[in-house]
């Protein structure tokens, strides 16, 4: 277990270049271009270990090659994030950003259970365990490599932002990175936004299925019942959280979250530990991601409302990319040296401190609801809305594309 989740840390460890390079790539040739090519190394990556011969015909060069690819699509992932984030943020409504945004979680979750389900019925209905462990395990990357191209041909009919094609009509020539530096302050909050946030999305969404096999003593059958029930709730709450943050503002959500983490943290896995019912494992697992879908429905928009057009891709993924490969594609990893070293509980106090430090971001920074750079838009102390830093031609183009 703790060979294959390194493995699964390395794919994250390629995020923060992939966040770099795509995310430069999306600032200048735009959102569209960018997310094709993201999820055109996808579908290569998934393909290639479909069809991997296997050790007994290439020797080592098939677990190399597997990595190999595991790294591409990491990179791939790195740039998808942000560009993804930046172009829901772009064309929805200054009002319905949240609700937008939150189907980014909303469709990564449901990658995930549709990922179970499949497995679920291989194993169940199509396929022997011997059968599935030889060949069968190849089935869902040749779905998700046919998957992966059909999306490539939705994006390729994507109409590119309003707001992109605003700022590169007024952008000077200069460097990605060097832009990017002018927003310290920017890229410091996407760090400490998503601290928190990715320990324990991942050590819930991910970790969770083994902790209740590992410590609870659930059979493989119930804990994956547990999970997936769990992620399904967890995927519904997403655009209703996104739609309240749109009423009350990013920040509120995102106190609760951070809040409600620290306090709540040691109980969950405590509870999750000791039981024995299965109802009340569902019930826990799914009150903890309840509470990380505080943060997640909202975390795309507000890193997106940080940024102007011209470093916004660049800005929401690579801080962001590099915080969850450092903090969430560690988090199992971790999990797993806590309890092999005899000190499983340590984890919990882990996540808890990684939220809290999260909390204390949320607590003094700005509600960007109402001090976003898309568009231009903030609301000043009379709460009527203005434009800063854009020509009014350019402010009003904005505006309608957005409406």
């Amino acid at each position: 277990m703790l060979n294959t989740a390194g493995v699964f840390a390395l794919g994250f460890l390629m995020r923060p270049i992939g966040a770099l390079v795509l995310g430069a790539y999306a600032d200048r040739r735009g959102r569209r271009e960018a997310l094709s090519l993201s999820v055109l190394m996808m579908a290569g990556g998934s393909l290639v270990i479909a069809l991997c011969p296997s050790y007994a015909t290439i020797g080592v060069g098939a677990p190399l090659l597997l990595i190999a690819m595991r790294i591409l699509q990491g990179f791939s992932m790195g740039g998808e994030y942000g560009t993804s984030a930046t172009y829901l943020s772009e064309i929805a409504t200054a009002n319905r950003r949240g609700f937008y945004s939150s189907f980014q979680y909303v469709t990564l979750i449901g990658g995930q259970l549709l990922a179970t389900l499949l497995l679920l019925v291989m194993q169940n209905f199509l396929l022997t365990q011997a059968q599935l462990e030889a060949w069968g395990w190849r089935i869902p990357f040749a779905i998700g490599a046919a998957g992966a191209l059909f999306a490539m041909w939705l994006r390729r009919n994507l109409a590119e932002t309003e707001e992109f094609r605003a700022a590169s009509a007024t952008r000077a020539n200069k460097a990605p990175v060097r832009e990017l530096l002018r927003h310290p302050r920017a890229v410091l909050l996407v760090v400490g936004l998503t601290l928190g946030g990715t320990v324990a999305f991942y050590t819930y969404s991910t970790y969770m299925q083994k902790f209740l096999i590992n410590t609870a003593g659930f059979t493989r059958g119930q804990a994956t019942t547990i999970s997936t029930a769990s992620l399904f709730v967890f995927m519904l709450l997403q655009p209703l959280m996104g739609m309240l943050s749109d009423r009350i503002g990013r920040k509120p959500l995102l106190i609760a979250f951070g809040a409600l983490g620290v306090a709540f943290t040691v109980p969950i896995f405590t509870t999750v530990s000791t039981a024995r019912d299965p109802w009340l494992a569902f019930v826990v697992c799914t009150a903890a991601l309840a509470i990380v879908s505080a943060y997640s429905s909202v975390n795309a928009v507000v890193k997106a409302e940080l940024f102007p057009a011209s470093v916004r891709a660049l800005g929401v993924g690579f801080p962001y990319a590099l915080t969850v490969s450092l903090f969430g594609g560690s988090a199992e990893y971790i999990a797993l040296w806590f309890k092999n070293a005899g000190h499983e509980d340590w984890l919990y106090y882990y996540v808890m401190a990684c939220i809290g430090c999260s909390l204390l971001t949320y607590v003094f920074m700005r509600d960007t609801r109402t001090s976003s750079e898309i568009g231009g838009e903030a609301t000043d102390a009379t709460g009527d809305r203005h434009v800063a830093g854009l020509a009014s031609r350019d402010a009003v183009a904005i505006r309608a594309g957005n409406a």
